[in-house]
């Protein structure tokens, strides 16, 4: 991956050997431009991904068993990340989940790993530490992908 600097602004060039496209990652931020920055991202490294605007539109659109991976911010209208977290668990839901957040602190950051987060990333993050956590949560849970 390489990271490109012009005219103020900065541009990351993917070349990355893409992932399997059966790997679906669900993105769960209320920014717009959040949700498409990582969608670009995403794609570019292989993934296939799923766009959510809020914890609620995840949980109505049943696609639990076809997601591999969650990213979700932590600070959103209605449902918070956290609060999505401890509905899928106690569901039974076992899909890794990477938050992001402009907001976190070190407090959400402990209850969210405790209860099983595999990553917790402060906003702006390093796409690179974001993709290697998710490769990393998909060869941990071996493909599992039970939200419910």
């Amino acid at each position: 991956m390489t990271i490109v600097f012009l005219e103020g602004r900065i541009y990351l060039l993917a070349t990355m050997v893409p992932e399997s496209r059966t790997k679906l990652i669900a993105v769960v931020d209320d920014d717009e431009l959040v949700r498409i920055s990582l969608q670009r991202l995403l794609k570019a490294a292989g993934f296939a991904v799923t766009l959510f605007g809020s914890a609620e539109d995840l949980l109505k659109a049943g696609q639990f068993t076809e997601i591999a991976c969650l990213i979700a911010d932590i600070r959103m209208p209605g449902m918070s990340g956290l609060d999505l977290q401890a509905k899928l668990k106690a569901e039974g839901g076992s899909t890794p989940i990477v938050f992001i957040t402009a907001h976190g602190d070190e407090k959400m950051r402990l209850q969210a790993m405790r209860a099983g987060a595999v990553g917790f990333l402060a906003k702006p993050f390093d796409a690179a530490i974001l993709l290697d956590r998710i490769r990393a949560a998909l060869e941990a849970f071996n493909g599992s992908n039970d939200l419910v």
